[in-house]
């Protein structure tokens, strides 16, 4: 059973959830952005040390606190470490009130009828059992739909209901996240397709069975509206899918009820090279924004 006081906060909380998972394809983009280049690091080793000195950097700005981020998704080698001496879920909830989850999908596989299904995840049994040990409250897994094909996407939801419940038997709560390409030309009839399929799974869901969604902003404003209402939706949570963090805000402030999980979005404008003021102030300002685009 999750624990009931992070449940609480995930239903009712206001604020959004922060998107900490790069992994290791995503991390010397990310990096980058941060700016220090692949040249400032000669291993894989090296590169991970930077990207969790940047997510212990932004978990222990004053500004990240449970008051505006009411989760963080973690990265597993960002759950294996501390940040401030003590271990990561275990800082963030109890040094800063924000809900661990864990990324768990290792990837996606190649693509057919236009969509991509995540790899397979053998030793997913041990790493959740991994989580629940370090006081993780929910996971989240990503799939990619790049069509309004009927047949990909239903295939694409089933396999996340089934990871999902896998998830579930463990007592933790699924993020299901199949993300949207936003650049498609057939984005909103993806999105009707999507809509159908999501809420076929999760009224086929136990009565103590909840997950939590995370998709791509929708093409028609409160297209998910019905998902955010449904009883077995803990909450819904956006992506920022690539849009820059203003235009990102003032789409997610047209959905009611749908928070922010922003990544890109949130770490847009920070850099390893500002000092420790300008990064307080950087990371302030930017959760104050997605904050307020949560919350309207």
């Amino acid at each position: 059973m999750p624990n009931q006081d992070q449940l609480a906060q995930m239903k009712t909380g206001q604020g959004f959830i922060a998107a900490l998972d790069q992994s290791g394809g995503s991390t010397p983009k990310a990096l980058k952005l941060y700016g220090i280049d692949e040249s400032a690091y000669g291993s894989e080793a090296e590169m991970f040390d930077l990207i969790h000195a940047m997510r212990s950097r932004i978990a222990q700005a004053p500004a990240f606190t449970g008051d505006k981020v009411i989760g963080a998704i973690l990265f597993e080698m960002t759950m294996d470490r501390e940040i401030a001496g003590k271990p990561a879920a275990e800082f963030l909830w109890k040094e800063r009130g924000v809900v661990p989850f864990l990324k768990v999908d290792k990837g996606l596989e190649a693509e057919a009828n236009g969509c991509q299904l995540m790899k397979p995840m053998p030793d997913l049994d041990a790493l959740l059992d991994r989580a629940v040990a370090a006081g993780i409250f929910g996971t989240k897994m990503r799939s990619v739909i790049s069509a309004a094909n009927a047949e990909g996407i239903k295939a694409v939801v089933a396999q996340q209901f089934e990871v999902g419940k896998q998830i579930i038997a463990k007592g933790l709560v699924p993020i299901i996240e199949p993300e949207v390409t936003i650049s498609i030309a057939d984005k909103a009839d993806a999105e009707d397709i999507l809509l159908e399929e999501i809420t076929k799974q999760l009224d086929a869901l136990g009565d103590d069975e909840l997950v939590m969604l995370k998709l791509s902003l929708p093409t028609v404003a409160n297209h998910y509206g019905t998902l955010i209402r449904h009883p077995k939706v803990v909450r819904v949570v956006a992506l920022s899918g690539g849009y820059e963090r203003d235009k990102a805000n003032a789409l997610l402030a047209e959905n009611t009820g749908m928070i922010a999980s922003f990544s890109r979005a949130l770490t847009e404008g920070l850099s390893a090279q500002q000092s420790d003021d300008e990064f307080n102030a950087a990371i302030g300002a930017a959760i104050d924004g997605i904050y307020a685009a949560s919350i309207t």
